[in-house]
């Protein structure tokens, strides 16, 4: 009995991470993509957080990244509490799958996907089947689990257990807080649940209490994972407990009229006995959602309050880059981009600063410093980029033009537009360069070394033009604007290759000539 809850319990645990992990392989960047710049209010946190915790199929997973993403300065308090609101109404889709009950099916869905993982070439298609087969074995798990729960029954103190809890709401949240809190997993706890309701260990008035239970059982993890985190991840942290807390209290208070609805629920739409477990956790987190939404701000204040001080992180999301100075005032928008971007060179030096007590230090924190104030120069530069972008496409006088942009997420854009002119012409160049200093590098030959030079001089006057042709494009509405940010960054790679090219060809001519000088 012991072998089978374990293991039943071991490939239930596994199944949901690996189904998760495939759905994150095949989503890529998307998961932090989402959460970084799909919050901007807390009903779009709501959504995020909730299309997250079904892609990664884990509520713990989305909170602790969102705390990871607080902590870095990515979100700011008020958007994180929005996905945490949003982690606990997409964890209820994992016991919405396992009401279904397809068990007898588990086997069969776990071949399928170990077909698509060994024999399909294709990675999406590997990733597919690792989501197929975790669905599988979430099934086959369960499955095995409730066979070695079934001999309980049959035990007197496990029966006079769930009698006590029948009577006693609050030994029931407690059970359902520890068991989730040792688990791990809120979807752990409540397929368990659903087993022991399916079968009749338990009756509804028990079972309830305990769903409230493993949504505070959740919040250990995000607690463990702010420890030694910023303020700010620490009020994250705190805002989930009191979430989930008030959430358990206000359904303990209405838990007759609640239980008296389930009960109607289940006859009249006919539900099976875990479906209806599943109904309860998707109405206990949606009403939850629904009535603390409009306590956010207030939320935010208490845990303020209990976590007094500044926050020492870099704050990665840009603070005066308001949309609305385009159009009423184009002028103000540079000088707001320009603020940024001395708090951006601020950043860099920071990072600089602790790269160099890094190298003399060799402590961990400094290297996590410089680290995060990379991430965060890169952040500020695409937030400012896309700024002046939308700046550069509004009326501006002659002195507020835009004249250069520069945008590091080329991965992001779409080549799919012609190729600006003179873009080929730059690749053949700095390809000639290059093979230039390499050939001069070689051979020493101060001619070919002193080409370079003048080609490298030709590459810095193309990227000039190049440059200016992509914003010109943006103003006139001839091209999008994500496209020209791509041909840019390409352009600034190309001018780089160059500046490379040099290094070499200077250095060839420094030993020529020291050879001429000992000569």
């Amino acid at each position: 009995m012991i072998f089978e809850l374990l293991g039943g319990l071991g490939i239930f645990l596994f199944s949901i991470h690996f189904m998760g992990e495939g759905l994150q392989k095949a989503a890529g960047d998307k998961l932090r993509d989402i959460l970084d710049r799909f919050t901007t209010n807390p009903l779009m946190g709501i959504l995020a957080g909730a299309l997250v915790t079904v892609l990664i199929q884990s509520s713990s997973g989305t909170t602790v990244l969102t705390v990871g993403l607080v902590s870095a300065g990515f979100m700011n308090l008020r958007q994180a509490i929005g996905v945490i609101m949003g982690a606990n109404i997409g964890t209820t889709v994992t016991a919405f799958i396992i009401g279904i009950r397809l068990s007898d099916y588990a086997l069969p869905i776990m071949a399928v996907g170990a077909a698509f993982i060994f024999f399909s070439k294709n990675q999406k298609a590997k990733y597919l089947g690792q989501v197929i087969f975790g669905f599988g074995g979430l099934f086959f798990g369960l499955s095995i689990m409730g066979g070695g729960m079934r001999p309980l029954v049959q035990l007197p103190w496990f029966t006079e257990l769930f009698v006590t809890m029948s009577g006693n709401p609050i030994l029931s949240v407690v059970v359902g807080a520890f068991a989730t809190a040792v688990l791990q997993s809120s979807s752990a706890s409540v397929g368990i649940l659903q087993e022991l309701y399916g079968q009749g260990s338990m009756d509804i008035y028990a079972a309830l209490p305990v769903l409230f239970g493993t949504n505070i059982g959740t919040t250990i993890t995000i607690v463990l994972a702010s420890i030694g985190t910023t303020i700010v991840a620490r009020r994250a942290a705190a805002t989930h407990v009191l979430f989930n807390l008030l959430g358990s209290i206000l359904f303990l208070i209405l838990l007759t009229p609640y239980t008296n609805l389930i009960i109607n629920l289940r006859q009249s739409m006919d539900l099976n006995l875990e479906m209806t477990i599943a109904v309860a956790h998707i109405i206990f987190n949606f009403t939850s959602t629904f009535i603390l939404f409009w306590f956010i701000g207030a939320l935010e204040k208490f845990v303020t309050k209990l976590f007094p001080g500044e926050d020492e992180a870099y704050v990665f999301i840009t603070r005066r880059l308001d949309p609305i100075f385009i159009e009423q005032s184009p002028s103000i928008a540079l000088g707001q981009a320009k603020e940024e971007a001395l708090r951006m060179a601020d950043y860099a030096t920071r990072g600089l600063e602790a790269t160099k007590q890094y190298l003399h230090t060799k402590k961990e924190k400094h290297a996590e410093t410089a680290l995060q104030a990379e991430e965060a120069v890169n952040n500020l530069d695409r937030n400012i980029t896309e700024y002046l972008v939308e700046v550069a496409t509004a009326t501006l006088s002659p002195s507020d033009s835009v004249e250069q942009v520069q945008y590091q997420i080329a991965h992001k854009g779409e080549l799919s537009e012609p190729i600006p002119t003179g873009l080929t012409e730059m690749f053949e160049l700095a390809e000639a360069t290059f093979k230039n200093a390499t050939v001069a590098l070689e051979t020493g030959d101060i001619q070919i070394a002193e080409e370079v030079l003048n080609q490298e001089n030709i590459l810095d006057q193309m990227e000039r033009k190049l440059r200016k042709q992509g914003i010109q494009q943006v103003n006139e509405g001839k091209t999008k604007a994500i496209n020209s940010i791509v041909y840019a960054d390409i352009v600034s790679n190309l001018e780089r290759i160059g500046d490379h090219a040099v290094n070499i060809a200077e250095t060839v001519l420094e030993l020529s000539k020291e050879k001429q000088q000992a000569i």
